[in-house]
């Protein structure tokens, strides 16, 4: 498309970012659907898979499960056996939704929205959990590997959603891998997404850290920058999502600047303003709660046997126990774009589509 190669900015990228505390403002550009962002056309990788590929894949994938390290807890049961830390079997996924989606970044989800699976039995155990009662409580239903595929082709011929989301699949890696296998044979052609979940105290995970940056620099070795077709869609590529958490912002903003130096200054990176209170966060905490027969009344109504509020000091973490505030989100964005990023979700401007 001449007109979007007419506009784009240069593609060489700058050789120093400046300081936090210049006063010149960083390098500004705009426009994501350009080269080297832009695909003519994308064939999702495991359309290229060979039959002995797929059969590799397959082995590998079953023994996974007899000796399960498919995530930092590295629990190493036999999952036909027993389970670990997720308390997912060998046979089939928990899964609690499969639907075509419309709360994902404009450019996941499109018009016709992102054929999403929510995976229950989340291995974070976050305490913060946005998504509890999906990630931490198991709820749903049980899905084999061909099941699944049933679905994701239900997505794609009924929703004509634009991709299969795949959200939370960390401990169900083997499942998931046989299920794209069998939709592929059954004429699965969308791409996939693989949407993984990320203050190192506030989860359940002590090397999590650690874990994350070996995980995103991985992640970006394989697919590197985010890419679109003409159409604005993202069909290959990283997109990062980072949460800004109460009182965390000094962390968010050594995580933008570990992206620039670290991973790309092209990374596309959605800076998340809508943490809320859940999960365990705001529970009375347990030196504070009341005999029992009042306390599932008081957990339940987020009061005190007296009828008010909670108090701040008697809540469960209650350093996060509030919305995050514009000043905390414009200082991480500030440290973005002073590491040099500048490939942002950001709300649209006008009526038309967000690219």
């Amino acid at each position: 498309m001449p007109w979007l190669a007419s506009k784009a900015w240069p593609t060489s990228r700058p050789t120093s970012r400046p300081l936090l505390k210049s006063t010149s403002p960083p390098l500004q550009r705009h426009l994501h659907l350009a080269p080297p962002f832009l695909l003519d056309d994308y064939t999702p990788r495991y359309q290229l898979l060979s039959l002995l590929e797929a059969s590799r894949k397959r082995s590998a994938a079953y023994a996974h499960l007899k000796n399960c390290n498919l995530c930092p807890r590295r629990c190493g049961v036999n999952r036909w056996e027993t389970t670990g830390v997720c308390l997912i079997g060998a046979e089939t996924a928990k899964v609690n939704v499969i639907a075509p989606h419309f709360g994902e970044e404009p450019c996941i989800q499109g018009h016709n929205g992102s054929g999403s699976v929510f995976f229950s039995g989340c291995n974070l155990r976050c305490v913060f959990c946005q998504n509890h009662d999906i990630a931490h409580q198991r709820n749903g239903f049980d899905a084999t590997p061909e099941e699944l595929a049933g679905w994701y082709m239900k997505l794609q011929d009924v929703g004509k959603v634009h991709n299969i989301n795949l959200i939370t699949p960390e401990h169900v890696v083997p499942q998931v891998v046989l299920s794209v296998l069998h939709a592929k044979d059954m004429g699965l052609r969308l791409p996939i997404v693989w949407t993984k979940a990320s203050s190192k105290r506030l989860l359940k995970a002590e090397d999590y850290a650690s874990a994350a940056m070996e995980s995103i620099k991985a992640m970006h070795a394989q697919v590197g920058d985010l890419c679109f077709t003409p159409d604005g869609i993202a069909k290959k590529g990283l997109l990062l999502r980072h949460l800004v958490m109460p009182g965390k912002e000094t962390e968010g903003q050594e995580i933008m600047r570990w992206l620039g130096d670290n991973i790309s200054r092209d990374i596309f990176v959605n800076i998340m303003e809508q943490y809320h209170p859940d999960a365990h966060v705001g529970k009375p905490s347990r030196s504070s709660r009341p005999p029992s027969g009042l306390g599932s009344m008081q957990e339940s109504s987020g009061s005190d046997p007296g009828g008010g509020p909670l108090s701040n000091s008697s809540a469960r973490y209650s350093e996060i126990n509030r919305t995050v505030t514009g000043e905390e989100i414009s200082s991480v964005r500030t440290a973005a774009e002073h590491a040099g990023l500048w490939r942002f979700c950001d709300p649209v401007r006008h009526d038309g589509f967000n690219l």
